[in-house]
């Protein structure tokens, strides 16, 4: 397998086509598959962590004005993943009644992706939310089967899968496929009443944007050693977020939804990236002893992306407990400020300002203030759940056969997302071609893993992993 199997190489300026609204199915003659009336929509599951899970219960909570849907089939490496989400989907007093995987369509193992999708027919709805390292392989399989897709972000951590994806995404379009990337913050009322208003020049040309996510640790982004009884390469994949070959690391896996909001406001995405990042206390507490940390992430990084008009988007990450913690973005014009999210992913709590003096306060109403999105009685937000709203619109594309593909666009959110990490864990200056178009694949012969393999990424013997080693490493991030 070589970065030479995709070509031609897609260029930025088709992905930033989507940005703007433009569809990749426009205009072409398309097959016809979709589920017609009110036939009934099966789902597979590949990849029953939270994500999965919680996107399962997404779909299945919107389906019920748009024509049935059921989950029919699932599938994982870990049997007790498995397990723990169809129990819980099971019991669940909303969507339960909608959970029909029997024994026997429930699948472990690395191949189990296939026999869920092979347990579907065309038409049918597959979603990939195990770690990216997959994503390509699965996506392909299952655009060879005929099914539509939802697909977690990010898509990829380098250019080579960045690459493969947008080459099998042109079958995708072929078929008439439609599929949903999960950046659910382009689909968030808020931010897209608020993108109308900045588009129409409610705060003048954008000159900066800056976003931040700084928190304690989260997820599996701090790992100790291999002290288990499991290989490395399961003990890996259980610990996704502190691998970059399986995630892209904490940096790709959290930060992407920051850093896409800003491209979105933007209208565009950036050509290049600086930025810096560091490892000082690498400790985990677990069963109350405190042990090092061996993942490959930094735990803070700052980053500078640069747009092609010259505007700055500024994106602060940290993973520090004990730290002021801060889950925002904003957009600074020559006429004004915005708020382009306020704590988290929803509520967003839009609104403009006429200068650059924002209030923190979202209930405050200042002098200032210019626009923001409404709430309803005592502050409750009308705002939706961003998660619910990418499956209605996905799940309304396949019931009225509508141009519906969000892939050129998570392709390009995810490469500028790694363009960030690998100028931070480089030390250099990275450009959208540089990383489009890199020969270092992080996840060689993904498509072949078994049960037994060893991982693409083996511990010295001390136990610990590469880390990034700025202005020492300089083409590659490990």
């Amino acid at each position: 397998m070589t970065d030479k199997e995709s070509s031609p190489l897609p260029s930025r300026r088709s992905a930033i086509k989507t940005v703007a609204g433009a569809s990749v199915l426009a205009g072409v003659a398309i097959p016809h598959v979709h589920a017609q009336d009110n036939s009934e929509v099966k789902l597979a599951l590949v990849g029953c962590g939270g994500r999965g899970t919680g996107a399962v219960k997404n779909a299945l909570s919107v389906s019920g004005a748009l024509g049935p849907l059921k989950l029919h089939a699932m599938a994982d490496v870990f049997e007790d993943k498995l397990n723990t989400s169809h129990q819980t989907l099971s019991k669940d007093p909303q969507i339960g009644d909608k959970i029909d995987v029997s024994p026997e369509r429930r699948f472990i193992g690395f191949d189990g992706y296939r026999n869920a999708m092979d347990s579907l027919k065309k038409g049918d709805i597959v979603i990939l939310t195990t770690p990216l390292a997959f994503r390509w392989p699965m996506f392909e399989y299952a655009v060879e089967k005929g099914l539509h897709v939802f697909m977690e972000k990010p898509l990829t951590s380098d250019g080579f899968t960045g690459r493969k994806l947008l080459e099998i995404n042109k079958k995708a379009v072929e078929k008439n496929l439609k599929v949903g990337v999960g950046l659910m913050c382009r689909h968030c009322k808020s931010r897209n009443e608020l993108k109308k208003r900045i588009d129409d020049g409610a705060i003048g040309d954008i000159m900066y944007l800056r976003s931040y996510r700084l928190q304690g640790a989260i997820g599996s982004c701090f790992t100790p050693r291999n002290d288990t009884d499991m290989s490395e390469l399961m003990y890996q994949i259980k610990n996704f977020h502190s691998f970059l070959w399986l995630s892209g690391g904490s940096f790709s896996d959290f930060f992407i939804h920051g850093i896409d909001e800003m491209c979105m406001i933007k209208n565009d995405f950036p050509i290049e990236a600086k930025g810096y990042g560091g490892r000082h206390y690498k400790t985990i507490e677990r069963n109350g002893k405190v042990l090092e940390a061996v993942d490959q992430n930094f735990d803070s990084y700052s980053i500078e992306y640069t747009f092609k008009d010259g505007a700055k988007a500024f994106y602060e990450g940290r993973n520090m407990a004990g730290c002021h913690q801060e889950f925002a973005a904003y957009a600074h014009g020559t006429k004004g400020s915005a708020v382009i999210s306020s704590a988290s992913h929803v509520p967003a709590r839009s609104r403009l300002y006429k200068d650059q003096n924002i209030d923190l306060n979202w209930r405050a109403t200042p002098s200032n203030l210019l626009w923001s999105f409404p709430t309803g009685d005592r502050g409750a937000s009308l705002e939706g759940n961003p998660y619910d709203i990418e499956w209605e619109d996905l799940i309304t594309a396949i019931r009225e056969d509508t141009p519906y593909n969000e892939v050129e666009r998570g392709v390009a959110a995810s490469l500028v997302t790694s363009m960030g990490r690998m100028a931070a864990h480089t030390g250099q200056s990275i450009t959208y071609d540089q990383i489009l178009n890199s020969e270092f694949v992080m996840a060689p012969n993904v498509k072949d893993l078994t049960m037994t393999s060893d991982s693409p990424l083996m511990p010295d013997a001390d136990g610990k992993y590469p880390i990034p080693e700025p202005g020492i490493k300089k083409d590659r991030e490990y």
